[in-house]
């Protein structure tokens, strides 16, 4: 690291002293730092694929077996794919529930809670499912909270207030039958018999729902995944659904993900969703090979929310020129991406650099109106790429499965601040 580590401690509480809010929700006056805040502990093996702000703590989920704190003298403690530290200090604390596979959805809950969504049975040897809501101050399954997913994956996960979306590969919500999109009461986990949008048709593999997100004022619902059809008409790998009151699907349509793209790698080359914070507009991140700039594989991509009707067409597309794009977050100040891409702006490159392509490995961040890439440009090591990214009130959390960010060790997590 460049900083001494006694200011790290002291940077970090200046940094993150703040309510917990959902990434959809944040607002950031200006770029974030390109140089990462150094209390961060970090992850030593596998990968982290979520992070959530719970009041004054942080709580990471993966795949992953150890974590330790920040400094060269500090000792690795087991965690079982979930851990959290401390917002003021960094410090990793005792929160520890054991969860028997892979976390891959957070977000806050009430009371000092999260829920945790992922592929797993198990928290702390009770069974829950792959959906449950923890207590971070034991690290216990909240009992009451009895969703009823028997098995499955889920992938994706928004709470607005007492509504809880899932979105998965999960096909019963207690006595129901559901297609891998479900709206919870998140208190106690029931059904909401309001909320039954029909999928079906998927394009290669199983039906699933790969991301969802929810506007902030819980009005629109933009899903991805391997369907092809919603409520019995065409929507390829994606749909708008309305969520005012009893959900119905949108008239939006697009046919720009109809792309073959590498349909035999990837089921579905959907990948990464954010709103804007106030919900005008929505991005879209994908995989799927370098095949050119008339097609959607490997680009982030805008789209407007107020736009009805069929035959949508993005406000702008960046193609990185045959890498990943997995995640983004929208911020107002910047649409920020991470995957494991070497550049932007690179619509005419294939696996290589094209005319304009500008060098951002692994992270980057655009303009919200034009869609280029700014100069922001801090590099990390690349790996498979940016699982998770988390705008805060003071900065972006950053999750991956490599340790180098900002040309600085960070083991899998870091957190670039406001400056």
């Amino acid at each position: 690291m460049r900083k001494r580590y006694a200011a790290a401690a002291t940077l970090l509480g200046a940094a993150l002293l703040f309510p917990a809010a959902a990434s959809a929700d944040i607002a950031h006056p200006a770029v974030v730092s390109a140089d990462p805040v150094d209390a961060t502990p970090h992850v030593l093996d596998g990968t982290v694929r979520a992070v959530a702000v719970v009041g004054s703590t942080v709580v990471v989920g993966g795949n992953f077996e150890q974590v330790r704190n920040a400094g060269r003298s500090a000792q690795p403690a087991a965690r079982a794919n979930l851990f959290a530290f401390s917002l003021s200090t960094g410090k990793i604390t005792a929160f520890a529930p054991n969860i028997d596979g892979t976390v891959y959805a957070l977000q806050p809950g009430p009371d000092g809670t999260v829920y945790v969504g992922g592929r797993f049975k198990n928290v702390g040897g009770v069974k829950t499912g792959p959906v449950a809501r923890v207590q971070l101050s034991t690290g216990k399954a909240v009992t009451s909270f009895k969703p009823g997913v028997p098995w499955g994956r889920v992938s994706s996960m928004v709470r607005r207030e007492n509504r809880l979306y899932i979105g998965g590969t999960f096909t019963q919500v207690g006595k129901a039958e559901v297609t891998g999109l479900a709206r919870l009461n998140a208190t106690t986990g029931a059904l909401d018999p309001t909320f039954d949008i029909a999928l079906g048709s998927p394009r290669a593999g199983e039906l699933k729902v790969q991301n969802l997100i929810v506007n902030p004022q819980d009005t629109r619902m933009v899903i991805n995944g391997t369907f092809t059809r919603a409520e019995g008409q065409r929507r390829y790998q994606i749909a708008m659904i309305d969520t005012a009151k009893t959900a119905k699907l949108s008239t939006w349509s697009t046919e720009a993900y109809t792309s073959t793209c590498n349909r035999q790698a990837f089921d579905t080359y959907m990948r990464g969703m954010d709103f804007s914070p106030d919900g005008s507009y929505f991005v879209v991140t994908t995989t799927g090979g370098p095949y050119g700039p008339r097609q959607m594989c490997d680009t982030a991509a805008r789209w407007e929310t107020g736009k009805t009707g069929s035959g949508q067409k993005a406000t702008w597309i960046n193609h990185t020129g045959g890498d990943t794009l997995l995640s983004t977050a929208v911020t107002g100040a910047a649409v920020y991406v991470g995957g494991h891409q070497r550049w932007m702006d690179n619509p005419y490159g294939s696996d290589s650099p094209g005319p304009g392509a500008v060098a951002r490995p692994g992270i980057a961040a655009l303009n919200p109106k034009t869609g280029k890439a700014l100069s922001w440009n801090p590099t990390r090591s690349r790996g498979h790429g940016v699982e998770a990214l988390v705008a805060t009130p003071k900065g972006l959390f950053v999750g991956s499965d490599t340790d180098e960010l900002g040309r600085e060790f960070h083991g899998r997590i870091g957190m670039f601040p406001l400056p």
